[in-house]
């Protein structure tokens, strides 16, 4: 029999111990389905220097060029008003792709460490991006998985100062129509066919230059 005192007891037993907190699963990558999303953002028979289903302007499609002199080898440039991105080779060569990069003052122009290379990346927007744009941001809080809709694309470059990340990408966009404007929320995205021929040949600790925007060009002059 339950005696008045056994009740109260169990009761305040029942409400004051915690609530368990739902735990959420960190997204993911679906490694076994990489090829196929690589094949799925890859035109067919395609030409690096020609195949342009995206139909943006034909200056935006990968070239080789030459180099300033004195560059570093491996090294990346990314010059903000021509929204080109260069790979210093061996040679004395570039190869040049187009970019978009970020809106606004979101952009930042600096030097920068490659510490960090990924495969179709997992995502989760800052908090100052979901405090910014909480209507944008803010459903997908707790992260996308990796795949061809994710916001990074095919292939991330993660750029550093010193040992701490600055959540700038060089990253693949599945928006390439964006190439050649001011779209992203502070990195610089490219297409994901031409990051995927260029992350092979980036090694980690190369240096990223990201040069200013003409705004930013402007204002000093």
């Amino acid at each position: 029999m339950l005696t008045r005192r056994h009740f109260v007891l169990s009761t305040a037993a029942l409400f004051s111990a915690p609530i368990p907190q739902a735990v959420l699963a960190a997204p993911t990558s679906d490694r076994s389905k990489w090829a196929a999303w690589d094949a799925q953002v890859t035109p067919a028979n395609y030409d690096p220097s020609t195949s342009n289903p995206w139909g943006f302007h034909p200056r935006f499609l990968p070239q080789l060029v030459q180099a300033n002199d004195g560059l570093t080898p491996g090294d990346i440039h990314v010059d903000a008003v021509a929204r080109y991105i260069y790979h210093i080779r061996n040679d004395g060569t570039a190869m040049r792709y187009g970019v978009a990069i970020a809106k606004g003052n979101l952009y930042e122009p600096g030097t920068y460490l490659i510490r960090r290379k990924t495969q179709w990346p997992t995502w989760t927007p800052t908090p100052a991006m979901i405090e910014r744009e909480p209507s944008v941001y803010g459903p997908v809080a707790d992260g996308v998985d990796g795949g061809p809709t994710n916001p990074l694309g095919s292939r991330a470059l993660y750029l550093f100062v010193g040992n701490r990340d600055t959540y700038l990408r060089i990253h693949g966009t599945p928006s390439p129509k964006s190439i050649g404007g001011r779209a992203s929320s502070g990195c610089v995205r490219m297409v994901m066919a031409h990051i995927n021929g260029l992350y092979d040949q980036v090694s980690t600790g190369s240096t990223a230059y990201l040069y200013p925007p003409e705004d930013r060009i402007t204002a000093q002059s």
